[in-house]
């Protein structure tokens, strides 16, 4: 084929994807994630799904929204249930029943993405910003964690915008779940104040 005619093919190719990463993309993040195996410590911990955060929608672009909130708390309920012996999960504070419990309310800062025709990358990447308000039974703040999140496609070739983001995305769920089950009891606010209670129980 003449150097012209591949040239050409070349740039219709590359238009063709560029316009498909700048169209329009409404994501619904649907995953099933497996239950964690891990060793929880004998703790209390209560967890607040806001109604928001369960209904949670990103637009990181005029163009795209990603439907995180079923995904995220699915996700989320696994990994707190590995970290606590006893668990509780509510969508307000003042359903809390549990004593002597670390509360804890997740939510989203941030989301962004990144396309092809951003990077000029044969990826799609997607971040996610939470931050952890934690607090006491007595509803004392103990610490206010930022874990961010991240995730991206080894490749987007022939995969629908759609399809790529919502790939990205339960990727950078699963690293959330991975850093908090690593990450949660290292936080030395936290560490701290389950010292102090095993100090306390010791003391009985």
């Amino acid at each position: 084929m003449p150097t012209a005619k591949i040239t050409f093919f070349t740039a219709l190719l590359a238009l063709v994807l560029i316009s498909g990463c700048s169209s329009s993309a409404q994501v619904q993040v649907q995953s099933q994630f497996p239950q964690v195996i891990s060793q929880p410590k004998p703790i209390n911990g209560v967890i607040v799904f806001s109604e928001e955060f369960q209904n949670y929608i990103a637009t990181p672009s005029k163009n795209t929204t990603i439907d995180l909130g079923v995904a995220q708390t699915n996700l989320l309920r696994n990994a707190f249930s590995g970290l606590f012996a006893n668990i509780e999960f509510v969508s307000s504070s003042d359903q809390v029943s549990l004593e002597n419990a670390l509360i804890i309310t997740p939510s989203v800062t941030e989301v962004q993405i990144s396309t092809p025709s951003d990077t000029y990358l044969n990826v799609y990447e997607v971040w996610i910003k939470y931050s952890l308000d934690i607090a006491d039974a007595d509803g004392q703040q103990i610490d206010s964690w930022f874990m961010p999140a991240y995730g991206k496609t080894p490749n987007s070739f022939m995969l629908s915008k759609s399809n790529a983001i919502e790939e990205a995305a339960i990727i950078a769920l699963r690293d959330a779940g991975a850093k908090l089950l690593l990450d949660f009891y290292r936080i030395p606010s936290v560490y701290n104040w389950v010292i102090e209670k095993e100090k306390q129980e010791a003391q009985k």
